[in-house]
């Protein structure tokens, strides 16, 4: 709990007795490997923040999976375009590890926004980071490459590649698992030949 309350004060200032009502109003939950979150067709019952694991966001598109994020340790996951609205879901998240989140509802985290002094603007800035960085994803997708993109990834997440399988990773960059291989050789060649 205590990595949350930090996550949430670095959002926003907390009294402790704030504190402690956040504690109130979270409940642990932990998913395994391979579990599910978020079932495609379910409304999204949690908004929650990952203290421990990884967790995988996709789409089925005609039986195939199509990666478009990740969530490890410290961040905060739902999804809030079922989450918000309540509406089925056309998106999936599944843990990739033995995960626990700390997790709650919608009536309660209406409940928080109220019970916290700077809550309403704790929501907002959780929602404003999620909706940056679906922007860049979204824009990474459609103007880069997908060598541009792995290198991104692997800029950007450096602890991920030992966690997340190829098979997702070249999902992430939008190619087949043997055009990622390609893209990762032409990469090792590039730094020694430099």
């Amino acid at each position: 709990m205590q990595q949350l309350i930090q996550a949430i004060r670095s959002l926003v200032p907390l009294s402790s007795k704030e504190e402690q009502v956040i504690g109130q109003f979270f409940t642990r939950k932990n998913y395994k490997k391979g579990s599910f979150f978020l079932s495609e067709g379910a409304i999204c019952k949690y908004a929650g923040f990952v203290n421990r694991g990884l967790m995988r966001f996709y789409i089925n598109v005609d039986g195939e999976e199509k990666t478009y994020g990740f969530l490890q340790e410290h961040q905060f996951i739902s999804n809030y375009g079922s989450f918000v609205p309540r509406v089925p879901s056309q998106q999936v998240i599944q843990a990739l590890e033995d995960s626990e989140l700390y997790v709650i509802t919608h009536a309660d985290l209406q409940k928080l926004y109220q019970e916290l002094k700077y809550g309403e603007r704790m929501g907002r800035i959780i929602i404003e980071q999620v909706f940056i960085q679906a922007l860049a994803d979204l824009n990474s997708f459609y103007t880069d490459t997908p060598e541009a993109r792995y290198r991104k990834f692997i800029t950007e997440h450096p602890d991920l590649g030992q966690r997340v399988s190829q098979y997702h990773i070249a999902s992430f960059v939008g190619v087949k698992p043997q055009s990622l291989s390609r893209i990762r050789k032409r990469i090792l060649q590039g730094a020694k030949e430099s």
